[in-house]
């Protein structure tokens, strides 16, 4: 595992620490820049908002982080007027009535449930 880390000062010097190597020195300072390296994450995640996620697992933020898009598609479709205006109902429901009415005296009307085609066949 290698960390880079770059000097402020100078940008062209680059360390590069080695987990490989045996002493003490090296493993501290690997110690030190995976220290640095977490607290800069953390830092960086809190200025701008983000959520830190150091396993890597997906967490679903992705979709919560969108906007709600509810009131959008609601505004596509136009205010119905009979949720207020009950006598609107009643005229639709009158006219259909009469339509049904009409149907049943011409002997067009739909058979009650249970009467059928398929009810009769089975009868027989």
């Amino acid at each position: 595992m290698k960390v880079r880390l770059r000097s402020s000062h100078d940008s062209h010097s680059v360390i590069l620490i080695s987990a490989f190597c045996g002493s003490r020195m090296s493993n501290f300072r690997l110690l030190l820049a995976e220290a640095a390296l977490r607290g800069v994450t953390e830092a960086r995640a809190r200025i701008f908002g983000h959520v830190l996620n150091p396993t890597g697992q997906p967490s679903g933020i992705k979709i919560l982080r969108k906007k709600l898009i509810g009131e959008k598609v609601a505004a596509w479709y136009p205010y119905d007027i009979k949720k207020d205006d009950p006598l609107v109902m009643a005229r639709e429901e009158k006219a259909r009535l009469s339509k049904l009415e009409m149907q049943k005296r011409r002997g067009k009307a739909a058979p009650k449930k249970g009467q059928g085609r398929r009810a009769l066949k089975r009868n027989k």
